[in-house]
């Protein structure tokens, strides 16, 4: 059976196009919308006609999507499923939790279910596959994560960008010349997530504007390898030897989680002593985290993501429900109405927390 994407190839455009000729969501050319409607006879596509049918239906439950491999475990995603399930309590729906890797395929499989009326999508990549679905079925959906379409679909998200430019520029005014930016897993950046690809620019960008230098490298979840990787950048200071004193002396971690291991292979693997004779700020540490409470920090805002993103999900499902008044066409165009622009998003400014570790001024380092 083909597929949109199979649509798309054989007019030579991408998957959004052939979705916006469907919807009428997007001014498109008139030899496009010709190349479109051939390659939709010559395979013999259609939108499949069952997503019109749901759009009646009225379930109040929401799906979540967050992909995930069998065996993985993180405690950013149960704390956003928790805080999920609240905020659509709140609002009267049930939370429906959908863990397909294959994302499009899964969301699509949801849509097509009849199991929800809209769904919150988490693991969100800047080219995010499951936006074509939603404008192909038109299936109300808000996103955690800032994508790069903004107006795509609504969404809410830390400006991870600005959290790390902040960091960087206020480590450089405390006289920092040479930090470590300690980004998201190479398999997060080589997926394309949002907040890795946002994090790492902005890190540049501070240290841009700044006038320091900053290297980047990505953390590892096994402990052993992030030591070993923490000894190639900061040497060990322990031995006293040539070189002591061009070593950084300012770590930046992004990752809800990582410095958890961090810091305790750290001072192993390093000699390095926190703050004594290293700085270290962590971006997207989640809120009330004992092990990180004592730690120069930007918060993840959990609570106030997952309320924001609910009530955007039930807007697109009550937008999409409700009758186009007084917009010739607009029946036949329903994911016009699931655009950012028309029912709206987040970007929650980064709020740097102090924690406990005393200033962060630079220090000489011991030689």
């Amino acid at each position: 059976m083909a597929t949109i994407r199979d649509v798309a190839q054989r007019a030579g455009v991408a998957p959004s196009t052939v979705s916006y000729v469907f919807n009428g969501s997007r001014s498109i050319s008139e030899e496009t919308r010709r190349k479109v409607r051939e390659a939709v006879e010559a395979l013999g596509y259609h939108p499949r006609a069952s997503a019109r049918t749901l759009r009646s239906s009225r379930t109040r439950v929401i799906a979540l999507a967050l992909p995930r491999a069998a065996g993985g475990r993180h405690a950013v995603d149960g704390r956003f499923a928790i805080e999920l399930s609240d905020a659509a309590h709140g609002l009267g729906y049930d939370l429906l939790l959908t863990t397909s890797e294959d994302k499009a395929e899964g969301l699509r499989r949801v849509a097509l279910s009849g199991l929800a009326d809209a769904a919150v999508l988490m693991a969100v990549d800047m080219e995010d596959a499951r936006i074509d679905v939603v404008r192909e079925l038109a299936f109300p959906a808000a996103l955690i994560g800032r994508p790069a379409d903004e107006d795509a679909l609504p969404w809410a998200d830390l400006d991870w960008a600005e959290a790390a430019a902040t960091t960087v520029r206020t480590l450089a005014a405390a006289g920092h010349r040479e930090l470590v930016y300690l980004a998201p897993a190479e398999r997060e950046v080589s997926a394309g997530r949002s907040y890795a690809l946002r994090g790492i620019a902005g890190a540049r960008r501070g240290a841009a504007e700044a006038g320091c230098a900053v290297e980047v490298a990505h953390a590892l979840d096994d402990p052993d390898l992030m030591a070993a990787r923490l000894r190639v950048l900061f040497g060990d200071a322990r031995d006293g030897g040539a070189g002591a004193g061009r070593r950084p002396t300012a770590l930046v971690v992004q990752h809800p989680s990582a410095h958890h291991h961090i810091l305790a292979s750290l001072h192993a693997a390093t000699g390095l002593r926190v703050p004594e004779d290293l700085a270290l700020v962590v971006i997207g540490t989640l809120p009330d985290d004992p092990s990180s409470s004592r730690l120069p920090r930007i918060e993840l805002p959990v609570r106030t993501l997952a309320v924001e993103v609910t009530r955007l999900a039930v807007a697109a499902a009550e937008a999409l429900r409700a009758p186009a008044a007084g917009v010739d066409g607009a029946e036949d165009r329903p994911a016009a109405r699931l655009l950012a622009d028309s029912v709206g998003h987040l970007l929650v400014p980064p709020a740097p927390l102090p924690g406990a570790t005393g200033s962060l001024t630079a220090r000489p380092p011991a030689v």
